[in-house]
């Protein structure tokens, strides 16, 4: 009977054991668990830090690429601007030097008005209207172009209205004479003609 109750008492000693360890493994278990908690709520704090930080250096970056875009298209924009300063400096490069020379053209187209009568004075004109047609052509060579006034439609653009005449054959507007010629360089006026137009 002391075996039995040795025996029994082993046993509940066994089994007593067995729940403490059973005890202390749940306990372990609960300490790792909570344990793995507090480090996933850690690893999540991390994670978001490291999101935030990521989504601040990306709008960093698109900012950066926006000045990066806005500085290629002021290049782009001033570069362009150049060249058309360029090419409108080449183009009108003639300018204050042809707009000098329309009075000398003026002044021989008077003096080439003037009649002659010996035969003298016939030589000397010959000579003078050489000259004002190698001129003339020398000008035309740097694109300088006479305005048509004389009997065309009144353009303010072209043609500057000193005078009014009336002619009742001829439409209102209409240019009945020039008097004095009108240029261009190219497409630019240099100096519009002045005219007396049709009322």
């Amino acid at each position: 009977m002391t075996d039995k109750m040795n025996e029994v008492e082993n046993d509940a000693i066994e089994k007593q054991e067995e729940v403490s360890t059973d005890s202390a493994v749940l306990d372990a278990e609960q300490e790792t668990i909570s344990g793995s908690d507090e480090s996933l709520e850690e690893t999540n704090e991390v994670i978001d830090e490291k999101d935030a930080k990521i989504s601040e250096l990306e709008s960093k970056l698109q900012d950066e690429e926006n000045k990066l875009f806005r500085v290629l298209a002021d290049f782009e924009n001033a570069k362009r601007r150049a060249t058309l300063d360029k090419e409108a400096l080449n183009k009108y490069k003639a300018q204050s030097i042809l707009t000098n020379l329309l009075p000398v053209l003026d002044n021989f187209e008077r003096a080439l008005a003037v009649e002659t009568k010996t035969e003298e004075a016939q030589s000397l004109m010959t000579g003078m209207d050489m000259i004002y047609r190698s001129l003339v052509d020398a000008l035309k060579g740097e694109g300088l172009v006479e305005i048509e006034a004389y009997d065309k439609e009144f353009d303010p653009n072209f043609h500057q209205a000193v005078m009014t005449g009336s002619e009742p054959d001829k439409s209102s507007g209409i240019v009945l004479e020039e008097l004095q010629k009108g240029y261009m360089l190219k497409d630019r006026v240099l100096r519009p003609s002045m005219v007396k137009v049709n009322e």
